[in-house]
């Protein structure tokens, strides 16, 4: 999991966007059991998921994230909150809908655990 960029799961709450550590939630979860869903129904492929947060989406953080759609690895479990929302994996969701798949591993959180920042900025979070 070392090699794993750092990288958050924002949520908008009514006192600012709270963000989760990616590797704290895979950690979190990797005692929950594994089901799988259809990609093709994860609510966030109709959402502005990777720029909610700021930012716009310009040619090249597109093709960032193509870069990261085409290497990331359909084997790993995308994670849902309690609610059933995606707080991680949406690139390996893009890559098993555009794969044609029906299917993708998945782990749910029968409990959401609480951000590790509240009322952040994006900009002001720890990325190395």
């Amino acid at each position: 999991m070392s090699d794993i960029r750092p990288q958050y799961h924002f949520r908008k709450t009514p006192h600012g966007l709270d963000a989760f550590d990616v590797k704290k939630l895979i950690k979190l979860s990797t005692s929950l059991p594994i089901k799988t869903i259809d990609p093709r129904e994860v609510e966030e492929l109709e959402e502005n998921h990777w720029y909610s947060a700021g930012g716009e989406p310009t040619p090249r953080s597109i093709m960032e994230h193509l870069q990261l759609i085409q290497a990331c690895d359909l084997a790993y479990p995308i994670i849902l909150d309690a609610q059933g929302r995606l707080m991680d994996g949406m690139h390996r969701v893009c890559k098993a809908v555009m794969s044609g798949e029906t299917q993708i591993l998945a782990v749910k959180f029968t409990t959401d655990p609480e951000p590790d920042f509240v009322n952040c900025h994006p900009q002001d979070l720890p990325y190395e």
